[in-house]
């Protein structure tokens, strides 16, 4: 028996493709209008949102209240990994994959890998972006005192990271769910919507009931929006955390548990074209 070898990109090759992807990734990204605002600019708008709203309330005990910006940063911090990676990926994916943009990939010698290099370079960039904005309005608009620890600072990147990268993956697994490019946004917007207001972000999660809690704490997004509350918060919220701990190696496993559950859903179900096309 004879085998064919089937020839390959180098791995080199493969990567500058990855590269260059992420570039027409990032600017195909900000032509989308509502992907900018409901991606993007969507935490800022909360945040600005809920600032002004509760301007004349201040958050937690006597003697160390804060206000209402520096209160809800850390949970859209939080807010934004997730829709900047599994809100814009899935449905990112789902409409190339119906309008037959995969379909066309297959034909040509683009390999996957260069494919998802792209899309989640995309996701870290514009999550990036995303963030220094959410903080610099912070900090200049709403007079929010930023940490000045570096611990603090590099508690903020791993969290970040781990945090993009995971919502990221998900969105991929996630982007099979919908039936159609057309049904994409109906499918994936209520799931991260309903995530937002049971893990923390639009609600303070000591607020909501014990078994709701414990739900959330299921999912990857209460985790993270709880790291970014450590590093975000005063050490006297701690004790409003579940076990009254920030627990940020719970964040950390809790993330790459679902990072993993996603590289597999993503490995077994990802293909250029639908099975049903």
């Amino acid at each position: 028996m004879t085998t064919i070898d089937i020839p390959r990109l180098p791995a080199g090759r493969t990567l500058r493709l990855g590269v260059s992807r992420i570039g027409y990734e990032v600017k195909t990204y900000f032509r989308q209008g509502d992907s900018v605002f409901f991606t993007f600019l969507f935490p800022l708008v909360m945040l600005t949102i809920f600032s002004v709203a509760f301007s004349e309330q201040s958050f937690g005990p006597p003697g160390e209240e804060i206000s209402a910006a520096a209160f809800y940063l850390p949970g859209m911090l939080a807010a934004g990994l997730l829709l900047s990676g599994l809100q814009n990926m899935a449905i990112d994916i789902a409409n190339e994959k119906s309008d037959g943009t995969l379909k066309r990939f297959a034909g040509t010698p683009l390999p996957v890998v260069s494919y998802f290099i792209g899309k989640i370079g995309q996701v870290l960039v514009t999550g990036l972006m995303q963030a220094a904005l959410l903080l610099l309005v912070a900090g200049l608009v709403f007079r929010v005192e930023l940490p000045t620890e570096p611990e603090k600072w590099f508690t903020f990147a791993w969290v970040f990271v781990l945090g993009v990268s995971t919502s990221a993956v998900l969105g991929i697994a996630l982007s099979g769910l919908p039936r159609s490019g057309k049904s994409a946004t109906a499918v994936i917007i209520p799931i991260a919507l309903v995530l937002q207001f049971i893990s923390g972000v639009y609600l303070g999660f000591s607020q909501l009931p014990e078994w709701l809690q414990n739900i959330a704490s299921v999912f990857p997004l209460k985790w993270m929006a709880q790291g970014m509350r450590e590093v975000f918060l005063p050490a006297s919220f701690e004790v409003l955390e579940q076990g009254e701990s920030w627990n940020l190696p719970g964040v950390a496993i809790v993330c790459a548990i679902w990072l993993v559950v996603g590289l597999i859903v993503t490995r077994f179900t990802f293909r250029w074209i639908r099975k049903d096309s």
